[in-house]
């Protein structure tokens, strides 16, 4: 195995450069919520270079890489303009994770509140709720990957967490593929900061698509964990979807339609116009800065897993500095 993996990176890094040689796969459409890239031709290829080896976590399980492949489809067409709705790609993707939560079992089995453990007891409004949260995940993702390494450093980071504290079932990986998987996306994370490559919407669904089953499958097989640990681990990207919705709402626009004022963005335009002109160095700088936030967040998070009461302070904690945040650089 590790021979194959050293040759498939050898792989990916040789198309990497070939691509953005040739201006293949190339990113920009000319929309101006891509003002945070330095360029106009880098390869929307992160998503095609992590299909197989996210399948090959676990090749026996037929359904889950089959609905896989699906998302990852609808990112791809998204990515070439082929599948330009954000309504249409929405009800795929709801087909496709619906199908996923009903074939592969998945549910949310507790909040560890009284009143909505009752209602999560209801076979529908559970389904509902899973698909829900899949969703919001997903497309939170897709959101705050408009940095370099924002969020493929981001869920690196939970896979890492969940793999240190042995949260992640035997059943989800085949033999040491996991550990593989974990060191091809930091190789992936070394190719974005340097513009080889981004995730584009292909590498967004599918990376969440997978820390979504993931996360879910944990907390249905350890229940002693404190489901706002896991909540805690995917805050960042559900909490950015779900505010960007409420954010577009009330300024009466489109919640499908995107926009370049996620934090991020608002960061990354400081930055840009206070510190570092050129915009590479400014993208990776915010991208880091912001990481290490991220960091330093999920390091508390991992300290106490169990802890529902703790994990929860953590929750309003990092839900308050995003708000001071976010309306400080607004203004």
């Amino acid at each position: 195995m590790y021979y194959i993996f050293f040759a498939y990176i050898v792989l990916v890094l040789s198309l990497s450069v070939y691509f953005k040689k040739k201006e293949y796969f190339s990113n920009y459409s000319g929309d101006k919520h891509q003002l945070t890239t330095n360029e106009n031709n880098i390869p929307l290829t992160g998503g095609i270079f992590l299909i197989i080896p996210t399948i090959l976590i676990n090749p026996n399980n037929f359904i889950f890489n089959f609905l896989l492949i699906l998302i990852f489809l609808i990112g791809f067409f998204s990515d070439r303009k082929i599948l330009k709705s954000p309504i249409l790609r929405f009800v795929l993707q709801l087909i496709i994770i619906l199908s996923c939560v009903i074939f592969l079992n998945l549910e949310i089995l507790s909040s560890r509140i009284d009143f909505f453990d009752n209602i999560l007891k209801n076979t529908y409004f559970n389904l509902f709720f899973t698909v829900f949260c899949l969703l919001i995940l997903i497309n939170g993702s897709n959101f705050i990957d408009g940095l370099n390494s924002l969020l493929i450093s981001y869920l690196t980071i939970v896979i890492y967490i969940l793999i240190n504290l042995n949260f992640v079932p035997e059943i989800i990986y085949f033999e040491n593929n996991l550990n593989y998987f974990f060191l091809f996306l930091l190789f992936l994370i070394v190719l974005n900061f340097n513009n080889l490559l981004m995730l584009g919407d292909a590498g967004a669904y599918l990376l969440s698509f997978f820390v979504g089953y993931l996360i879910i499958k944990s907390h249905n097989l350890y229940i002693d964990v404190s489901p706002y640990f896991f909540i805690n681990l995917i805050w960042l990207p559900c909490f950015e979807n779900l505010f960007s919705i409420i954010r577009k709402l009330l300024s009466k626009f489109s919640p499908l339609a995107p926009d370049s004022n996620h934090l991020h963005q608002l960061i990354f335009k400081l930055i840009n116009r206070k510190i570092v002109k050129k915009k590479l160095i400014a993208n990776n700088f915010s991208s880091i800065l912001i990481n290490c936030f991220n960091f330093l967040a999920l390091y508390f998070v991992a300290i106490d897993p169990y802890n529902t009461i703790y994990q929860i302070k953590l929750t309003f904690l990092f839900i308050i500095c995003y708000f001071l945040l976010f309306f400080f650089i607004k203004e």
